[in-house]
């Protein structure tokens, strides 16, 4: 364990090295390479800030309105069919959307059931197994201007929803319910 600590410690500034040492043996002028890309990186970002910003705004009001508690009672005698915990619904909703927002919500629930609670392994496992589809979808597709998405955002809520039915199994089975 030593050595992988040791190795992981060098991995950044290895391949840091490794790029410089690559761009002085090719004769490339590194630093006029990084600042075209800083240029081009802060582009994207102004390019890609209006969906960010709208994305903050829409989370903000679902956490604040309470809408994301309404739909979880709604939808409570459902998933506890399933034996999926109605407090992890707000939690599997706000993960297509935002991270943060969504481990701010993973917070209260520790704090609220404890971190090894069922719904606490559940949701650890839930958040490492789910992606956040619409801001990873919106920072790429806006960044190099993707404007038909074809069956990319199906696919992707397909892959989360298994990710999330994928968790509740896996927890089940090594810690039990």
């Amino acid at each position: 364990m030593k050595a992988l600590m040791f190795f992981s410690d060098f991995i950044i500034p290895g391949v840091f090295l490794l790029i410089i040492l690559s761009g002085l043996k090719n004769r490339v002028d590194i630093y006029k390479s990084f600042t075209e890309g800083a240029v081009d990186g802060f582009r994207t970002v102004v390019g890609i800030m209006p969906t960010l910003i709208g994305l903050m705004v829409a989370v903000g009001f679902l956490r604040a309105s309470g809408a994301l508690n309404m739909l979880s009672r709604a939808l409570a005698p459902a998933t506890g069919l399933i034996g999926f915990p109605p407090e992890a619904v707000p939690l599997a909703l706000m993960r297509l959307v935002s991270s943060s927002a969504s481990a701010g919500l993973l917070l209260d629930l520790y704090k609220t059931h404890g971190p090894d609670s069922f719904l606490g392994r559940f949701v650890s496992v839930m958040m490492s197994s789910t992606e956040t589809v619409f801001y990873t979808m919106s920072v790429y597709f806006m960044s190099v201007k993707v404007t038909k998405t074809r069956y990319t955002l199906a696919s992707a809520l397909i892959a989360n929803l298994a990710g999330i039915i994928g968790a509740l199994f896996i927890t089940k089975a090594a810690f039990g319910y």
